[in-house]
């Protein structure tokens, strides 16, 4: 979607009320509804219905009405949002004419009020030319869902924070600025891409230079991921500039090793094709040995000490971990700890020394303690032997009695029950049982009716 900046000068404050309002609600909602931009944007008067047919007709926002009636920002709307946001800050007064355009950014020239020309860098995930974002980048980390401006929005935050800290230790890196959502505003670097160039003065320095780079990258713990001709700026007097960072990971990363390689690969197959160089004798003359080299005279990932910084553990680099971290401190303390070691063993061997002494002093009297203990084991024994032979005999005796005493109890039981049968007994032979009682029962039947009429006959 092409930048028009002058629909910018036409917008109102309601206006981008209204867009605010879009923006807060897209936090968690893929198309927001109509009553909740209402509800968040607090016109007066329905003014923000009417706002919003303004903002459709600029294709600031996108209407979708397939589940319920929403709108969504666009592009254009999300660069409005960071334009005037920067121009608000007094980062800059006026944009000026597209730059450059990548599968995942567009560059713009901006102008300060004092007439400093910088270069602004919008972020676009999500276009047809490169979607597998989820996979090739780690702007994600643990969360699972999203949308393109929000990867977008953390590609820039990403992208700011590794070139503030290369340009920090010196690195040839743009002048990081300012950034605000998508946007990454940087000083304009005054050259061509690489891809551009057809000769070069001296290009076996200009390729040592990039090589260094690459390594020096790894010395501190990071690791370019997308080092090629198109993302490496020369000037016109062949001064180099990196370019492009968001894509960056830690050496400690799975596939760091790959990726340094491919970096690698990429500047030696352009240098090649492009210039007809001869990279064994070039790398022989520059470094002067083969040490931490291949077979070809390329840099060997596995040859490169972190001896000049910890990078990736201040920007949380993707493939830094905590396990890493902790490595990093137990590495610094170690040398730390190795003058107190030194130190403390003479006094460990001499401890060693002397409890060796007391534990042969003290094992003579442990020698004679046991005899005295074996002496004093028999005897208990030959005592225990003695008194569990007249513990059988009375164990014996008691269960003589006890045998006694349950037959008496036995026959007192069959006693009992005996008398208490015969009392049932004769108890229940004066008594009438229920069906004899039930049996000469008058219940009013037929049999009643006939006995009362015989005998009013026989009276008569």
């Amino acid at each position: 979607m092409k930048l028009d900046v002058d629909v910018l000068r036409y917008l109102s404050k309601d206006d981008f009320r209204v867009l605010t309002a879009v923006e807060l609600g897209m936090r968690n909602h893929e198309i927001v509804p109509t009553e909740l931009i209402d509800r968040i944007a607090r016109l007066k008067h329905g003014g923000t219905y009417k706002v919003l047919k303004n903002l459709l007709k600029h294709k600031l926002l996108h209407h979708d009405s397939s589940k319920y009636d929403g709108f969504r920002l666009t592009y254009l709307g999300y660069d409005f949002l960071a334009i005037k946001t920067m121009v608000n800050k007094g980062v800059f007064v006026a944009v000026g004419r597209q730059i450059g355009v990548g599968k995942e950014s567009d560059i713009f020239e901006v102008a300060r009020e004092d007439g400093t020309v910088l270069a602004m860098k919008l972020h676009r995930l999500g276009r047809v030319s490169f979607r597998a974002v989820k996979s090739k980048r780690d702007y994600l980390r643990h969360r699972s869902s999203y949308n393109w401006l929000y990867l977008s929005r953390l590609a820039a935050l990403k992208e700011f924070a590794f070139m503030k800290a290369l340009e920090t230790h010196g690195f040839p890196v743009p002048n990081a600025v300012e950034h605000n959502r998508h946007c990454v505003v940087m000083s304009l670097v005054q050259g061509y891409p690489l891809v551009q160039v057809k000769q070069l003065q001296n290009p076996e320095t200009v390729f040592e230079t990039i090589i260094g780079l690459v390594v020096r990258l790894a010395e501190h713990g990071l690791i370019h991921c997308d080092f090629n001709e198109f993302n490496i700026m020369i000037g016109d007097d062949e001064k180099i500039t990196m370019i492009d960072f968001p894509q960056m990971v830690s050496v400690s990363h799975r596939n760091a090793q790959m990726y340094f390689d491919r970096d690698v690969e990429c500047i030696f197959k352009f240098f090649r094709k492009r210039f007809n160089l001869s990279f064994e004798e070039s790398l022989d003359d520059i470094d002067g040995s083969d040490e931490g080299t291949d077979e070809v005279g390329k840099p060997c990932f596995s040859a490169i000490e972190r001896s000049a910084g910890f990078l990736d553990r201040e920007l949380a680099a993707s493939g830094f971990t905590r396990k890493d971290e902790e490595d990093i401190q137990r590495f610094i303390e170690v040398e730390a700890e190795s003058d107190a070691n030194s130190d403390s063993e003479e006094v460990d061997v001499v401890e060693d020394l002397n409890v060796a002494d007391t534990i042969d002093g003290d094992s003579s009297d442990l020698l004679e303690q046991n005899e005295g203990y074996e002496s004093q084991g028999r005897e208990e024994s030959c005592e225990a032997r003695e008194r569990s032979g007249s513990e059988k005999e009375d164990a014996s005796d008691n269960e003589e009695n006890n045998e006694e005493a349950m037959e008496n109890e036995a026959e007192l039981v069959k006693s009992l029950n005996k008398q208490r049968r015969r009392a049932i007994a004769s108890a229940r032979k004066g008594q009438k049982t229920a069906g004899a009682r039930n049996s000469y029962k008058d219940k009013g039947g037929r049999s009643s009716h006939s006995s009362k009429i015989q005998k009013q006959l026989n009276s008569w």
